[in-house]
């Protein structure tokens, strides 16, 4: 194994995270002592406890990223700990104000627990992960275990059907929704394949008539992915993630081969999917018609308008700066708040400048990501660091744009923010790739066999280019095509 040893990148990277942790938890802090001021007129009886949560929390990331990924990026986690920490403090507020309406495992205390266990699986994840191209190495097993899981919520006293979408598994009291890894897999399989067949997807070797295009063969096995991925999910009545998944493939396809025609042939195939979609699916057709016109489906007795009704009148309450944490009324009034409207909640309650501050939050993650991208040091790191971006980006962006009616509600949480169990512990998998193709692309080996990191480098063609000495670690598919290649 390589021993990561960081003469200078290492620990000012942990240094700025640290910082950044101390800063992430006196505003997570701050905002829980306002909350309960507005709420009660007194500070909160678990203080002591809670400044305990933050510090081990916080204290517990840093000793972890310090020892497996000291050259990863110091940004990404003590962002996505300062979203958790928010998101906890709006759920806290809005239990408060409907209790009824959330039992022992949808409220704070359960989205702490999740927290705990998305955290741990991080350090699983990082554990296990040593190397990013080792995932490379399961390309259809992983192919098979995302069908596995998008496929177990419609079997037979397994799968649970909620509010018309059938996404979930439950055991007991256990539920959990299979297509937030499955999601994670697609990205692995996705970036695998098109680094494999990048010339076959980029060059054209097939004339048809006085044109050369692409051979179309390399899009089969991709194709039926991609379809039956879709299908499945639409089968579920989830549309969220479909779109999700769409968008994160065209992004992947368009980074590969660097061609804007399959991203417009990707957009064609979108628009007639949806027309047949809201023909044929009532739930699509719903959405597009209360997007268009909430206020007319808002006193119709199925309340169908009254969630983006009172999202809006809420964001519009908040105005530049808010009514203050704990002084809002969306809370109570938005039916479903801790889920798909909770950022309705914040923006009465923070107003503009707080849901500007959430977005730059979710655009900070996503530019990491995408400079982990830039830097990763093979064609299959740098491929699954877009597609796992994107993922985050676009599940962040979907559900903004469907409360300010920017676009249809999707149904999908806000990431890191929004009550969901499965969301979180996903998500932090997510960060733990994207922090494990970080660490390695700050660092080169050393003619030793140790690493030093990189501290500079010249730009060509296509990236990154190593500092003369160095050898960057190879894909195995990138050494099979380049092994094709020369025996041609």
């Amino acid at each position: 194994m390589i021993l990561a040893r960081s003469a200078r990148g290492g620990v000012p990277r942990r240094r700025g995270e640290l910082g950044l942790l101390f800063v992430a938890g006196v505003a997570v802090l701050l905002a829980d002592l306002l909350l309960s001021l507005a709420l009660t007129d007194r500070l909160p009886s678990h203080v002591l406890d809670f400044v305990v949560a933050l510090a081990a929390f916080g204290v517990g990331v840093q000793l972890v990223n310090r020892v497996l990924v000291p050259d990863a990026d110091p940004v990404l986690m003590p962002v996505a700990l300062f979203l958790n920490g928010l998101g906890y403090v709006f759920l806290t507020e809005i239990t408060y104000r409907n209790p009824a309406n959330y039992n022992y495992v949808n409220n704070p205390r359960g989205q702490l627990l999740w927290t705990v266990v998305g955290l741990v699986l991080y350090l699983v994840t990082l554990l296990v992960v040593r190397r990013s191209r080792d995932l490379e190495r399961y390309r259809y097993l992983t192919l098979v275990a995302a069908f596995a899981l998008l496929v177990s919520p419609m079997i037979p006293k397994l799968g649970l059907s909620v509010g018309g979408a059938r996404l979930w598994v439950h055991f007991h009291s256990f539920e959990f929704q299979p297509v937030e890894v499955a999601k994670l897999l697609l990205v692995l399989f996705f970036a695998s394949y098109f680094v494999e067949k990048r010339e076959l997807l980029t060059l054209r070797t097939r004339r048809v008539g006085n044109h050369l295009l692409p051979d179309l063969r390399a899009f089969g096995p991709i194709a039926v992915a991609g379809v039956m991925s879709l299908l499945i999910i639409l089968v579920e009545h989830d549309i969220g993630f479909s779109l999700i998944l769409f968008c994160a493939f065209l992004t992947m396809i368009w980074v590969t081969t660097g061609r804007w025609t399959y991203v417009l042939i990707g957009l064609v195939v979108f628009a007639v999917v949806t027309f047949l979609a809201s023909h044929v699916l009532g739930q699509v057709n719903q959405r597009i018609e209360v997007w268009l016109n909430p206020w007319k489906y808002y006193d119709n007795g199925n309340g169908i308008g009254l969630q983006p009704v009172q999202g809006e009148l809420a964001l519009g309450r908040g105005g530049w700066f808010g009514t203050g944490l704990g002084l809002g009324t969306a809370a109570q009034v938005v039916p479903v708040a801790n889920s798909d409207f909770i950022f309705s909640v914040i923006g009465e309650e923070l107003g503009l400048v707080g849901t500007s501050a959430v977005a730059i939050a979710f655009l900070v993650m996503v530019m990491s990501g995408l400079r982990a991208a830039v830097r990763a040091r093979s064609e299959f790191a740098k491929l699954t660091a877009v597609g796992l971006a994107a993922i985050l980006g676009f599940q962040g962006f979907f559900i903004m744009a469907g409360v300010t009616r920017l676009l249809p509600l999707t149904g999908v949480t806000l990431p890191f923010v929004s009550y969901g169990g499965s969301s979180l512990v996903a998500n932090y998998i997510l960060l733990a790739v994207l922090m494990r193709i970080s660490n390695e692309a700050n660092q080169l080996p050393d003619a030793g066999g140790a690493s030093r990191v990189l501290t500079s480098s010249t730009s060509g063609p296509s990236g990154p280019v190593s500092p003369a000495g160095a050898t960057p670690a190879a894909s195995r598919t990138a050494t099979a095509a380049t092994t094709g290649t020369n025996s041609r």
